[in-house]
């Protein structure tokens, strides 16, 4: 058997194995092949290889040293399938990019300093540039601290992602349509694309209330067909690939909050409900928020004394943004040129991970 050194890590509420580009193949077909296999997919349990038997624990994560003089280092986002021959680069995860940078910094890409290390980040999939901010107090990475992430036990150091001129990742535009609001499948929805392109709708116009937890959305197959429906015809809309089996455009139901957040928010992946929360998901909730006349905007709450910062009510907690809104483009549509979170992440296993040959 073919073995690779990989790490397993948590990044955010997500988990998946990081690489060294160097240790894998450089053609496509070769390396989504060795990923499929790592991975033990397609298979639902996954038992022959190192998913979790569900989307948030079959990623991968490709870090390389960067080519442009503006980025440390570069990193490729995959979403191995669990059930289909299929690996999908056309999404991003801001979960998993929580871990590039301890990753680099681990692996000598980028050098420490103290107390904590700026690392510039070039997302292949988007195209964008993300800083990271990692805690490195004597020139060492830590991973202990007193942040909470809401779905994730326990505390962990903060990791702060600062995402630079987010808008327009796949479709090259914030509104993709031209428009705040159009009518899909029969209801008003948002297509954004900010930090990942997402459809929003209303949890009201599909009859829900936009607060059902996880499993109640999970077992409702005519509510999934719905939302995978709108989906499908969005992505028409935006100019995307309309198969059902890619990654983007993402679906989110949301809804006014009702917790002392600025918007309650359930994102799915796509065919199930996250139990937390997409960061980049989040980000462009937020984007939505300030963005005049979209479904979101017509549901926020903002607080007074905080006006760009965005708290989301998801199923297991709050998750919180904050923007910067460098001006309006003079048709009402705001420029955004920054957004950022805070998160964490650390590492759980280092090895080789063993990759059975093609029969």
């Amino acid at each position: 058997m073919d073995h690779i050194p990989c790490v397993l890590m948590r990044g955010g509420s997500s988990k998946g194995l990081f690489f060294l580009a160097e240790h894998l193949p450089d053609d496509p077909v070769a390396r989504d092949r060795l990923l499929l296999a790592a991975m033990g997919s397609p298979d639902l349990r996954q038992i022959d290889g190192m998913g979790g038997g569900n989307d948030l624990s079959s990623k991968v994560v490709i870090v390389a040293p960067s080519r442009r003089p503006d980025a440390d280092v570069e990193y490729l986002f995959a979403q191995v399938s669990v059930a289909r021959d299929l690996v999908d680069v056309l999404p991003n995860s801001g979960n998993m990019l929580a871990a590039v940078g301890p990753f680099a910094l681990e692996r000598g890409l980028v050098k420490a300093s103290s107390p904590a290390t700026r690392v510039r980040i070039l997302n292949i999939n988007s195209g964008k540039l993300v800083e990271a901010i990692v805690q490195t107090p004597g020139g060492q990475v830590t991973y202990s601290g007193t942040f909470a992430l809401d779905g994730v036990p326990g505390t962990s150091a903060p990791i702060t992602l600062n995402f630079l001129d987010p808008a327009g990742t796949k479709t090259g535009r914030l509104l993709p349509t031209g428009n705040a609001q159009d009518v899909v499948a029969g209801l008003p929805v948002t297509c954004i694309d900010f930090a990942i392109p997402i459809v929003f709708v209303k949890a009201e116009s599909l009859g829900k209330t936009g607060h059902e937890s996880k499993q109640e959305l999970d077992g409702d197959a005519l509510f999934l067909g719905r939302l995978a429906e709108i989906r499908v015809a969005a992505a028409q809309l935006m100019g995307l690939d309309v198969s059902p089996d890619r990654g983007v455009p993402k679906i989110a139901m949301i809804a006014a909050p009702r917790r002392g957040g600025s918007i309650a928010s359930r994102y799915f992946v796509p065919s199930s409900c996250h139990p937390v929360h997409a960061a980049t998901g989040a980000l462009a909730l937020a984007a939505a928020c300030h963005t005049p006349d979209t479904v979101a905007e017509e549901l926020a709450e903002f607080d007074e004394n905080t006006p760009r910062r965005i708290l989301i009510e998801h199923p297991s907690g709050q998750m919180a943004c904050e923007l910067h809104i460098a001006a309006d483009s003079g048709d009402g549509v705001p420029v955004i040129d920054a957004a950022s979170l805070v998160t964490s992440a650390r590492p759980l296993l280092s090895g080789d991970v063993f990759v059975r040959p093609p029969a």
